[in-house]
């Protein structure tokens, strides 16, 4: 089969094709999937340029979508021909996080989804939604069940609730979607005055500039009438205090990215006098994924998917686009 494999030192140059045995036929408790899809996440870019150390040689991606061409003996879950998608965490069945069950994620603690034919234990998968091409589905296991968690399930946003979303990555216009479906006001910031209108078009009802607007956590506030409900925090350090800014009193920091850095003073004494929950989201549990694939179905939402498409062969030119900036919701990977 064909594959792409991450080689020292890490870095996108060090991407390389590989022809791998076939992995054969599963054995007891596992399915053989043949992949289609594959998409980028901040994690993965993470990985190949060696902010996360791996092994020489891994296979990346942690974002997988294909068909069950094989079961192994016990499983019921699936069946051949049946669309699946990728776990993050495939331990992490339910319950609150935990070191024991937030390990093994495929591409860096194990080989991930830039190849062909993979066979795994049955729980590393769950069912597609139904109707979704593999492109759309391999959108889902890590940007969208990143902003559901953080949207649904710790942020609880309800009708009139506001919600602060940042750029127009993955995560953010996931983000953005879901919060619309539960019947939120939704406030969007972009450098870019083109993205800002594209995020207005999927649903945005206040649009900030931060570029124009440096001091954009007062501007949320002011548009907001006293601050925001959640703020969806994908930058991290660099963003943190403009969000502290942007939140109401007893309002909610889901932070989820470090993209505009990982250490920088903080404005505690106001976290503290606002009375601010802040959470720590990474991904998500194998029912939560179940559960948001239930209601993408249900409320008709789709991914949106940057124009630029490309095939595993030009996974290398895929990061570099990443690493431009220039995209607009997720990167596509098609797997021949």
């Amino acid at each position: 089969m064909k594959a792409i494999r991450l080689h020292h030192p890490q870095s996108i140059d060090a991407l390389r094709a590989a022809e791998l045995p076939d992995p054969g036929e599963p054995g007891p408790g596992e399915v053989r999937v043949r992949l289609h899809a594959t998409s980028l996440n901040y994690h993965d870019y993470v990985v190949v340029t060696g902010g996360i150390p791996t092994l020489d040689g891994r296979i990346p991606m942690s974002d997988g979508a294909g068909v069950v061409e094989a079961v192994g003996a016990g499983v019921s879950a699936f069946n051949v021909g049946d669309s699946v998608i990728s776990v993050f965490f495939p331990d992490w069945r339910d319950g609150r996080p935990g070191e024991m069950v937030q390990g093994h994620v495929p591409g860096d603690h194990a080989d991930g989804f830039a190849r062909q034919l993979v066979v795994a234990p049955a729980h590393h998968f769950t069912r597609a939604p139904k109707g979704w091409s593999h492109v759309e589905v391999a959108t889902l296991p890590c940007a969208a069940l990143t902003a559901w968690r953080a949207v649904v399930v710790e942020g609880q946003v309800k009708p009139g609730d506001i919600v602060l979303v940042q750029g127009s990555g993955g995560v953010s216009i996931f983000a953005l979607q879901f919060a619309k479906a539960m019947g939120a006001t939704v406030i969007a910031t972009s450098s870019s005055g083109e993205k800002l209108e594209r995020l207005k078009a999927l649903g945005a009802d206040h649009l900030i500039n931060y570029r124009d607007t440096p001091n954009w956590g007062m501007a949320a506030m002011a548009a907001s009438g006293g601050g925001v409900d959640l703020v969806v925090e994908v930058g991290g350090a660099g963003t943190m205090g403009q969000s502290i800014a942007a939140a109401r009193f007893g309002g909610h920091i889901a932070l989820i990215g470090v993209l505009a850095g990982h250490v920088a003073p903080l404005p505690t004494t106001i976290l503290m006098m606002k009375q601010l929950r802040v959470t720590g989201i990474t991904v998500g549990t194998h029912r939560q994924q179940r559960e948001m694939i239930r209601a993408l179905e249900a409320t008709g939402i789709r991914p949106v998917i940057d124009a630029t498409r490309f095939t595993l062969e030009t996974l290398p030119d895929a990061f570099r686009h990443q690493a431009s900036g220039a995209h607009f919701g997720k990167i596509a990977v098609e797997i021949g």
